[in-house]
């Protein structure tokens, strides 16, 4: 299934992305609709006192942009997207699903703990670059907001050599959003995404409110 939606995304937007720019002329009236691809190291931030540590984890997304200019030059621009995001924690927060209901603890006695989630994206960015209709190697400097709505979420783990695994547990945001900033030159780019929503919706663990967050920084590839 995700290798079906990565190629239906690869084949749209490589079909829009070359047919934009090739009668382009310099002074032109021009956007740069974009395929973006993102590589990240990820983390759970704002975690409750009881987790203390999460170990390496990371994310991918891919998308498209679509770019609309609102300066004369084209040095400045608004744009919307759709793309698809995976996301890989290898986390200490215990999450379990029980009739509906959601619960919550600490990874103490396990060997493993992994949360994975498939996401579609929705982004928006106020974009400054230095390009114009015949320069496409320039600086740049996007940022914006982004929105996420969860396809499928899955929490596992093995305790005392048991697995355990649970599928789009209840209490588990479906929309999310946070904001986002990348900046650099040409393809290669410094990325940041900082959720603005928790992760989980009325949870808690010792008394204590779970407002956990994602943060995500690595690099985004835009692809003319």
């Amino acid at each position: 299934m995700n290798k079906l939606i990565f190629s239906c995304f690869l084949a749209l937007f490589t079909t829009l992305i070359y047919s934009q720019k090739d009668s382009l002329e310099l002074g032109d009236s021009y956007a740069d609709d974009q395929i973006y691809a993102a590589i990240t190291y990820a983390q759970f931030s704002n975690q409750p006192s009881s987790i203390t540590r999460s170990r390496f984890s990371y994310a991918f997304s891919i998308g498209f942009l679509k770019d609309f200019i609102l300066n004369e030059k084209g040095t400045i621009s608004f744009a919307a997207g759709v793309g698809y995001g995976y996301d890989f924690f290898n986390h200490e927060l215990k999450v379990s699903e029980i009739n509906n209901n959601t619960f919550f603890d600490t990874s103490a006695n396990t060997s493993s703990n992994v949360f994975k989630s498939h996401n579609l994206e929705f982004p928006l960015e106020i974009r400054w670059r230095t390009s114009n209709a015949k320069k496409y190697d320039f600086w740049r400097i996007y940022t914006g907001v982004k929105f996420l709505y969860n396809v499928s979420n899955t929490f596992q783990f093995t305790e005392n050599a048991t697995d355990f695994k649970y599928k789009n547990v209840s209490a588990y945001r479906k929309l999310q959003y946070g904001l986002t900033f990348s900046a650099g030159y040409t393809e290669f780019n410094a990325y940041l995404f900082y959720s603005l929503t928790p992760v989980f919706e009325n949870a808690t663990i010792n008394g204590e409110n779970i407002n956990t967050q994602i943060l995500k920084f690595g690099l985004i590839f835009y692809i003319l």
